[in-house]
């Protein structure tokens, strides 16, 4: 019990919820989603990486990663959306869907929502990559 406490009061997920990270792909009107839940740290950022690889090897028009259940958050994940992003440049659209402490705050602090579309729902990122 006390080893949880340390790991929330330090910002990282317990290790319980390492296991339960999950990466799925779907498409809406042409653009892939990659809906993401659980905790996204140095350990599952790679599988984040994998799904969004797999997601663009299809060649939608867009690429939207829904991170809207996710529960923490990590630089590991950041850094996985900022890839994302420079990989992508000018060529694919590509939206991130954040609402909630774990992962709008950390994005919006850092600035990220400057660097690439944030939306806070889902219906909304579709809309803005749907109507350029």
């Amino acid at each position: 019990m006390m080893a949880d406490n340390q790991h929330a009061a330090s910002g990282s997920p317990p290790q319980s919820d390492r296991d339960d990270f999950n990466a799925s792909e779907s498409s809406i009107e042409g653009l892939a989603v990659v809906s993401v839940s659980g905790s996204v740290d140095m350990l599952t950022a790679p599988g984040l990486a994998e799904a969004i690889d797999t997601a663009l090897a299809k060649k939608p028009r867009g690429l939207i990663v829904d991170l809207s259940k996710v529960d923490f958050l990590g630089s590991a994940g950041i850094s996985v959306l900022m890839k994302t992003r420079d990989t992508l440049g000018e060529t694919t659209q590509f939206c991130v869907v954040a609402d909630g402490p774990a992962t709008h705050r950390p994005l919006t602090l850092l600035g990220i929502n400057e660097l690439m579309l944030l939306s806070r729902r889902l219906d909304d990122a579709v809309s803005k990559l749907t109507d350029r």
